[in-house]
């Protein structure tokens, strides 16, 4: 057995020295490597060369509120988007605003994101302290009240993206067709800021990436699917103009104006989408004042079959389970099966 010590001293020694085992070390002790949002805000942008840079124009319109608020810190982002759908002798017309006081932190900070329309539909998240609350502006269960939410997955961050992206989204409506003119320097809430004009650049070339066809039911697809789809695969941006100013320090889009149409065929005729909006950003360094709500419903389960379903939504329930009356219940296994004519 003494014999066998020396042996097992030498390999010890020639796998501490094992440059495979080495490396292996080397990876599970590292530091973790910094959340996107924080590697992504280290990032120098020079929104000097916005106008220049497809690159860089494309970074800063499609920067997300948590690399935005690494970059610029607490602030207060405003939207309102207007919606006016005109075709088929039709004419209709929303107006949607977001809201969105962001706290220090964009990884993991506190904030409250609202987004709201005309048609009185809306949304209200709140995260303070990594606790998640959320509300509805419409609905009859809890309508108006915030409920906990425990096991957020990604709905507080998503909305505060959503709050945020409207830039974003306006960029890709018009298929990112948004072309920056450099108009000097301007200032926006006491901070330097490029300013460009906006105007409708010619189509991006096709890079040759296709989709994978859409999977399609077998009774195939709904009307408002399809409306959409067609939608998607055939609007053409057909004007645009506006301006936006980008801060010259942290590459953040501090005001944006945006008036652009968008033109489709469909089988009743030709359609046109009119888009307008106008997003500002204020109170730059300032932390809002972020509380949980003092009156608020406990996170629960969702209701456990239909019945529970039915009841949760003040559905009468006439009928225990299984459809039968009490007196038409089988009787206990004890007294056996119920006599003919029972």
């Amino acid at each position: 057995m003494k014999s066998l010590l020396p042996l097992l001293a030498v390999v010890a020694l020639a796998a501490c020295t094992d440059p495979v085992d080495k490396a292996a070390k080397k990876r599970i002790f590292s530091p973790e490597d910094p959340p996107q949002a924080v590697a992504s805000a280290s990032q120098r942008l020079p929104p000097e060369e916005a106008a220049d840079s497809p690159a860089i124009s494309r970074r800063i319109l499609g920067m997300g509120a948590a690399e935005a608020t690494e970059r610029i810190g607490p602030h207060h982002y405003t939207a309102t988007i207007g919606w006016e759908w005109n075709g088929n002798a039709h004419s209709v017309r929303l107006k949607e605003t977001r809201d969105l006081h962001a706290g220090k932190g964009g990884v993991s900070g506190d904030f409250d994101a609202q987004l709201s329309n005309t048609d009185d539909q809306g949304l209200e998240v709140i995260r303070v302290g990594g606790q998640v609350f959320a509300r509805t502006t419409y609905g009859r269960q809890g309508a108006g009240r915030f409920r906990e939410r425990r096991r957020d997955r990604g709905m507080a961050e998503r909305t505060r993206e959503e709050a945020y992206g409207a830039v974003r989204d306006f960029d890709e409506l018009f298929r990112g067709r948004l072309k920056l003119t450099a108009q000097g320097t301007s200032t926006v809430e006491g901070r330097t800021a490029w300013k460009y004009s906006v105007s409708l650049s010619a189509p991006l070339p096709d890079t040759g990436q296709k989709l994978p066809p859409r999977a399609v039911p077998k009774s195939g697809l709904d009307e408002t699917t399809a409306r959409r789809l067609a939608f998607y695969d055939t609007h053409a941006p057909r004007t645009l103009q506006g301006e936006v100013l980008v801060d010259a320090e942290t590459s953040v889009v501090l005001k944006a104006k945006l008036d652009g149409r968008i033109a489709m065929a469909t089988d009743a005729g030709d359609a046109e989408l009119r888009l307008t909006l106008e997003t500002a950003m204020t109170d730059l360094g300032k932390a809002p004042s972020l509380a949980a709500p003092k009156d608020f419903l406990p996170d629960e389960d969702k209701p456990v079959g239909i019945a529970a379903a039915m009841e949760r939504f003040g559905v009468e329930h006439k009928l225990p389970d299984g459809g039968l009356p009490s007196s038409g219940k089988a009787k206990n296994s004890e007294e056996g099966p119920p006599e003919e004519g029972e």
